[in-house]
């Protein structure tokens, strides 16, 4: 049986009420919004491609803002719109785990 995806991203957008350290407090929502919309642009988006997804808490939020990449389960700590492209082109579409921005 094949995977619905061939790659499923996972953004932690949880945010926190208790003000302890979050990824929304860095923007997560808007990150992986701008990532749905590079992959879209890129024609990679849909069945047998890539699925960018919201998550509730990943537990990892002391690190994040996080996401993860299934099937190969590779953690990433990003800041910025560039830290996005570079995850898009190097491991969602050239398949090269980023090293600099891996947890």
């Amino acid at each position: 049986m094949t995977s619905y995806y061939s790659r499923h991203v996972f953004f932690c957008c949880n945010q926190r009420d208790d003000g302890s350290p979050c990824c929304e407090d860095h923007d997560a929502s808007s990150l992986r919004n701008y990532c749905k919309q590079q992959v879209k642009a890129l024609g990679l988006a849909g069945q047998g491609k890539l699925r960018i997804n919201s998550a509730g808490c990943l537990d990892r939020c002391a690190q994040g803002p996080t996401l993860v990449v299934y099937p190969e389960a590779v953690w990433y700590r990003y800041e910025n719109r560039s830290d996005i492209d570079e995850i898009v082109a190097e491991h969602l579409v050239a398949g090269r785990i980023v090293e600099r921005l891996k947890l």
